[in-house]
């Protein structure tokens, strides 16, 4: 039963799922933060007038929707290197590595241990010697 759970959990789609999931909760709140209150001043500062925040271009003076905001594309590109380069860094490769060292045990434990086919002759030959009454020898 362990077993399978444990394979369950090794497979990539349910780390996929909760990579989205830790993603778009738990690093969002950070690296907006960083990008608002860091970044976002540094872009305005480039190439903002007084009157416009951020770096863009106004297309009709006197209506604020019109405002082509370059830097929020900036901000959002930032955004999402940051949040890739944490969760690759933090969760990709330890799980990787994680996931080499268990196959590679496993592949030791297959090796070193007793093959089913090996189990099956013993048993069988247990079986035999238990219906003829003769105690049983062990056989290497």
């Amino acid at each position: 039963m362990f077993k399978g759970f444990r394979d369950f959990l090794m497979r990539g789609n349910v780390l996929d799922l909760a990579v989205a999931v830790v993603v778009g909760t738990a690093f969002t709140a950070i690296v907006t933060a960083f990008t608002e209150n860091i970044v976002n001043p540094l872009i305005a500062a480039i190439g903002a007038d007084q009157d416009v925040e951020g770096l863009g271009v106004m297309l009709r003076e006197g209506a604020p929707a019109t405002f082509v905001d370059v830097g929020a594309v900036i901000t959002a590109l930032i955004n999402f290197v940051i949040i890739a380069a944490v969760v690759y860094f933090i969760l990709i490769v330890p799980f990787t590595a994680a996931k080499k060292r268990l196959i590679k045990e496993q592949v030791a434990d297959e090796e070193a241990g007793v093959t089913d086919t090996e189990l099956l002759k013993q048993i069988r030959d247990l079986l035999s010697a238990q219906r003829a009454d003769v105690p049983p020898t062990s056989s290497s």
